[in-house]
């Protein structure tokens, strides 16, 4: 009997996922998947904010606004940083945490939040400069 997407086929041997990276699946025990889930939904949230850095970064030079012009490239240039960053973090951030939920052992802060946290306040002190020296 065929159909159904060749169920029977996979009914007679177990079929074995190929998931990436094997250095994190490959090891361990499958966790709750709610918890994964949630791991990938963390995942995203820091991608959409890399994605609003760069888009504030690139739009801060292109629109232009009135301020000190040296300053507003500054704050333009560590805005494109971060957001180049934050993907980095957000990649070794969910495949440590991944393999640590595989393994029954404690999540760690992200890496990179504190010099996320300390460039969004260094960015918000050069807007500030540029406003007031214009």
């Amino acid at each position: 009997m065929t159909g159904h997407c060749g169920a029977l086929a996979m009914m007679s041997r177990p079929v074995l996922p190929r998931r990436f990276p094997r250095w994190v699946f490959g090891e361990g025990s499958e966790p709750d998947p709610r918890f994964t889930l949630a791991n990938e939904r963390t995942f995203l949230a820091w991608i959409r904010t890399a994605l609003a850095l760069l888009a504030c970064g690139v739009a801060l030079e292109a629109v232009a606004p009135p301020m000190q012009p040296q300053l507003r490239l500054a704050a333009a240039v560590l805005l494109i940083v971060l957001g180049l960053l934050t993907p980095v973090q957000a990649w070794f951030a969910w495949s440590r945490d991944e393999r640590a939920m595989r393994q029954g052992r404690p999540l760690c802060a992200p890496a990179l939040m504190v010099p996320l946290a300390v460039g969004a306040a260094v960015t918000g002190v050069l807007l500030l400069a540029a406003l007031l020296l214009r």
